[in-house]
């Protein structure tokens, strides 16, 4: 099946289109509809009636978007029409909500009339709390655009002038950056002079390109002072007073070529006509106006070289720029997109892609690597790190400049933005937070590692921890130098002189287990699992992270033996957190204790509670089964209800426990409370022990993979030093986030 014939089954499968609306209050009762509709839903028409800023409030205008066209100018394919249109329109819905939670009516208009366009979406305002015109021919877009804006108190942006525009103005920032030329000294040529030419010529001279320096082609030629006479207003906006020719004159001698135009009209002759290291941003879709292999090949210096496609190296790609700028406006409440927005937006973008990019991001893209420089100038778009750094910036923009009508507090308002991305991002903010307030030393056993490099980085830079690399200085020098990072980490060699006294101390610890000596130190010297559990032990650093590079239990083994249990504890356990939409469940024991009796399952689930206060979530714990309290009584439903004797029994514990219960039992709030009135659980667990480590990984791998929960850990409880085992291949936001719980369990000790 050919690509075209792929879309078209996918746009007309049941239900056809890519859009629908979906309720977000409870309807399931006569209560439910008698508050959502009549009589009800009176009470806020009538606040709303005494005050209009009560819909921001009171209905979704605050996270709703129009996406408004009338199908003139469709990218590829030109004056379509209105329906036609309608496709991309609801494409655009689609990637406002994956990208930034923004819901979207897609409205189709099947007008010509700049005026009559301009009436009906003046007259949707209370409707929307933003409008993003899309697809709509030039020079009419302009005077949409500016009478909207004029005549309209929400945020009103046309993302094909303006969103090329940001996006490219990030990149030029970078390019300009890396070839060391100043932008008001870059002498910038255009081909193309449409809404996205025009639009982004005036964004460069924001951001201190000089006008003069600018020169615009059409498909005449250069425009000029001469041809003043034959141009639209936005075109005479550059016309220079330049002698005629084409667009192979205007690129001699230019440090960057921007291309909106048509493909294949550059030639490697005019590229070789730039200047030294020139920049060349070819933009025309599907076929850029020079392929990038052959304007890379044109020159021997540095050519760096975007494209709008996601096949070569920086894309240009507009939903880098939309999503996060409505958001940002959207919170805010702007009340318009203005320039100080836009420079900001750009500005963030181009300092996320000098940041270390996540595992998650390099595997979306291949496996590439991606590192500042020419190759990696601008964020690819399925960079989650894109929303709370853009977002944030628009907002701050729009508070500083007198655009937004509600005051936010920007640290604040990251981390709700971080949290719309998942719950597990919500709930590691808790502990990340936690851990900044007081930063411990963090262990890293596999300090050679290239994840656990980036990870010591990331956690220096935020602040969460003292991360110390256990490993070849040589080596992790080398390979920070290699991924560009700039910072001095704490390294320890253990085949350094100097650790005869953790030798010591291991042999001391194992001697009667029947190790000798020189094993002992044979350990030290090549098993950095065995060095770092004596360094925590002795009290060198305050918490212990491996396992990246080993099977569990190897990495285990280790931190047991020279480490063990706390005092108040027998056994250790392997905890995972799941999150759900709205939804957390901390599931036990997932990692560690094979055929747990009732006293192990009692212990871990006191070390669970633990666990989920650290995170601020007040335990509910359920003793899992096949058995609901006693219906099946056997030696296996037997353990979990010993288990919750033991824990009614225990002074010590001051959270509601219940079981031996089905896991439905435990989380569904009809079965527990209709059913099972007698339950000591008056809402649904959020702590599910499992009654062995078989049902336990299965239990939480289904959860994860099938379920759609976001999973963190495996986050290690009951031992007497902070220590935690990764799974092998955890990717550098793993690490980051375990050496954050590992923090925290260090404050607490």
């Amino acid at each position: 099946m050919g690509l075209d014939d792929e879309a078209r089954e996918y746009h007309r499968r049941n239900p056809p289109g890519k859009l629908e609306i979906s309720t977000t209050k409870p309807t399931n009762t006569q209560r439910d509809l008698s508050l959502a509709y009549s009589p009800g839903v009176a009470a806020p028409c009538r606040d709303i009636a005494d005050d209009p800023d009560q819909a921001y409030n009171y209905t979704a205008k605050a996270n709703l978007v129009g996406v408004v066209s009338n199908g003139s100018a469709v990218l590829g394919l030109g004056d379509i029409g209105a329906q036609a249109s309608k496709p991309v329109m609801e494409g655009k819905g689609v990637l406002f909500k994956r990208f930034a939670d923004i819901d979207v009516f897609d409205i189709e208009l099947d007008l010509d009339d700049p005026s009559d366009i301009v009436r009906s979406v003046r007259a949707m305002e209370p409707t929307f709390g933003g409008v993003n015109l899309e697809d709509i021919k030039a020079p009419e877009c302009f005077e949409i655009e500016e009478r909207l804006r004029t005549e309209m108190s929400v945020p009103v942006f046309h993302d094909d002038q303006h969103g090329t525009a940001i996006i490219s103005g990030a990149a030029l920032l970078n390019a300009a950056e890396l070839v060391e030329k100043d932008i008001s000294d870059l002498k910038i040529v255009f081909s193309g002079a449409g809404a996205s030419a025009i639009a982004s010529a005036r964004f460069y001279v924001s951001l201190g390109a000089e006008r003069e320096n600018i020169t615009m082609c059409d498909s005449t030629g250069i425009i000029t002072e001469a041809r003043a006479g034959d141009l639209n207003e936005y075109k005479r906006e550059f016309a220079r007073d330049a002698p005629e020719g084409d667009l192979a004159d205007a690129m001699a001698g230019a440090d960057v070529f921007v291309g909106l135009s048509v493909g294949g009209i550059v030639s490697p002759e005019m590229v070789r006509s730039m200047a030294e290291n020139p920049i060349i941003f070819a933009m025309a879709n599907p076929d850029p106006e020079i392929g990038y292999e052959e304007a890379k090949e044109a020159r021997d210096d540095t050519v760096i070289m975007a494209t709008g496609r996601s096949d070569y190296p920086n894309q240009v790609n507009n939903v880098l720029g939309f999503p996060f700028i409505f958001r940002g406006a959207l919170d805010a409440r702007a009340t318009e997109i203005n320039e100080e927005m836009k420079v900001a937006s750009a500005e963030a973008l181009a300092d996320l892609a000098k940041q270390d990019v996540p595992d998650a991001v390099v595997k979306a893209y291949g496996d590439q690597p991606l590192q500042f420089g020419p190759e990696y100038i601008i964020p690819k778009p399925l960079d989650p790190r894109v929303l709370f750094e853009v977002a944030p910036a628009v907002a701050q923009a729009a508070m500083t400049s007198g655009a937004a009508r509600k005051d936010l507090d920007v640290a604040d308002y990251a981390e709700e933005l971080e949290a719309r991305l998942g719950k597990s991002r919500e709930m590691m903010r808790v502990v990340l937070n936690k851990a900044k307030s007081d930063p411990k030393r963090v262990a890293l056993a596999e300090g050679t590692d290239e994840k656990m490099i980036r990870a010591a980085y990331q956690l220096q830079e935020q602040g969460i921890a003292e991360p110390v690399l256990i490993g070849s200085e040589e080596r992790i020098d080398r390979t920070a130098a290699k991924l560009g990072l700039d910072f001095q980490p704490t390294v320890v060699d253990p085949r350094d002189d100097g650790y005869e006294s953790y030798t010591d101390r291991l042999y001391e610890l194992r001697k009667r287990k029947g190790l000798t000596r020189s094993e002992a130190g044979e350990l030290i010297r090549r098993d950095t699992n065995y060095f770092g559990s004596v360094m925590v032990e002795r009290g060198d650093a305050d918490a212990l992270l491996t396992g990246l590079t080993h099977h569990y239990p190897s990495a285990l083994r280790p931190p047991l033996q020279v480490i063990g249990t706390a005092e108040d504890a027998n056994y250790a356990a392997g905890v995972y957190l799941l999150t759900f939409k709205n939804r957390i469940i901390f599931a036990a024991d997932t990692t560690v204790n094979l055929a747990p009796d009732e006293a192990v399952l009692a212990e871990v689930t006191k070390h669970t509670a633990e666990l989920a206060r650290r995170f601020n979530v007040e335990p509910r714990a359920a003793m899992l089964s096949y058995s609901n309290f006693g219906s099946v009584t056997n030696e296996g439903t037997r353990k979990p209800r010993d288990a919750v004797r033991l824990l009614h029994d225990d002074p010590e514990v001051d959270f509601p426990v219940d079981g031996e219960m089905q896991a439905d039992t435990a989380v569904v709030e009809d079965i527990l409370n209709g059913t099972y009135e007698f339950s000591d659980l008056d809402e649904p667990a959020n702590v599910l022990i499992f009654p062995n480590l078989e049902a336990g990984n299965i239990g939480y791998k289904l959860l994860q993979r099938l379920g759609g929960a976001e999973a963190i850990g495996p986050m290690l409880v009951g031992m007497d030093k902070p220590v935690h085992v990764l799974q092998r291949g955890d990717e550098v936001k793993d690490i980051v986030n375990l050496a954050g719980v590992a923090v925290v369990d260090a404050q607490e000790e």
